[in-house]
């Protein structure tokens, strides 16, 4: 999907939420989750005043610079092209919409919680992009583990929190199963996976790297996992923290109207998105939503840098999700009442997106 457009798209505050009300277990926070999760809404919501979070956030996006301007051996050395590069470093892996390499993106992916989630040789073998090991940075960037592991465990935490509620609601408007509502499923799970994203400066604006696509900076697409805790992106100049300098740049998502809107949220928020795997178990009281992310242009964006975190909280590989009668969504990879698990569920994407033979399961 590449979008452009020609005038300027309407731009939506997220529906927020206190931390403080979504740790009172005793409120009904269904109104605002309806709004913000519902099939009305935007697939995004955020949550506000979180207590350590602007720290934790201001101490990790400054190390994705210092971390991206490490020698090139080095990074080498944090490579894992066994894990499809789903843990340690990554740069140009990535293909743009238009099919080109992402040259502009670097990453670090690890899991916050747990550094081996498994000793089992056959599940590495069989899902490495989950059940690889975190590789850490350890001489040369000794502080990334503990602020990745610190924002990622408080991302999570206030997730799950989050995902109590979300099954409140939904237990409201359809019968769950026992143990099969998305807390229980986050709680259970050992791969959640942290994004550690910065963007190269680069001397031209970023815009040129993809024309005019909307998409310039993140191709549109759906999470598959259960919800996506984001932070707001930090943008740079010589080491110095400034204000985005293009108004039309950020967060794009695309209703369930098919209109494209623009998402703003505050960078003392963090944000949450609801993933494909969330929308197919609620049977579509919690829904999922494309998104993308547009570059800065012009000549104020010249030699800008961006660092951003995205944590995927996502079911077990070996978590069992029987799906409903009807599909919302994938019903040419999904029968009715299939069960898969989350690691089966996960390669049948894979080959859907990226036209590979899956591995037998």
């Amino acid at each position: 999907m590449s979008c452009s457009v020609t005038t300027a798209p309407l731009t939506l505050r997220t529906v927020s939420i206190p931390f403080s009300d979504l740790h009172d277990k005793n409120i009904d926070l269904s109104p605002k989750i309806e709004e913000g999760f519902g099939p009305n809404g935007l697939g995004i919501l955020t949550v506000s005043d979180v207590p350590g979070y602007s720290l934790l956030r201001q101490n990790l996006l400054h190390l994705s610079t210092r971390l991206a301007s490490l020698p090139e051996d080095v990074k080498k050395e944090l490579e894992d092209p066994n894990s499809r590069y789903n843990f340690g470093w990554s740069h140009g892996k990535e293909k743009l919409e238009s099919g080109k390499p992402d040259i502009l993106k670097g990453s670090f992916y690890a899991n916050p919680i747990l550094d081996i989630p498994t000793t089992d040789a056959s599940l590495v073998q069989r899902y490495p992009s989950y059940c690889g090991s975190n590789i850490w940075p350890d001489k040369a960037l000794p502080e990334l583990e503990l602020a990745f592991k610190a924002l990622g465990k408080l991302i999570l935490n206030v997730g799950l929190m989050l995902a109590y509620h979300c099954d409140l609601y939904v237990s409201r408007v359809t019968k769950m199963h026992e143990n099969e509502g998305l807390e229980p499923i986050l709680l259970r799970s050992r791969c959640h996976k942290g994004r550690l994203l910065y963007y190269f400066p680069s001397l031209q604006s970023f815009g040129t790297q993809d024309g005019d696509s909307m998409s310039s900076w993140c191709g549109w697409h759906t999470d598959h996992g259960s919800l996506t805790g984001l932070t707001c992106g930090m943008f740079m100049r010589d080491a110095v923290e400034i204000p985005c300098p293009d108004s039309a740049a950020g967060l794009y998502i695309k209703t369930r109207t098919d209109q494209i809107v623009k998402v703003v949220f505050g960078e003392d928020e963090i944000a949450y998105q609801i993933g494909e795997t969330t929308e197919i178990l609620s049977r579509g009281h919690l829904c999922a939503t494309p998104h993308c992310v547009r570059a800065p242009k012009g000549k104020e964006a010249s030699g800008l840098e961006r660092s951003t975190f995205a944590l995927f909280m996502q079911p077990d590989w070996d978590e069992k999700l029987n799906f409903p009668e009807e599909a919302h969504i994938h019903q040419e990879l999904i029968s009715s009442n299939e069960s898969l698990t989350f690691g089966e569920y996960t390669e049948k994407l894979l080959d859907k997106y990226y036209h590979l033979k899956a591995p037998t399961l």
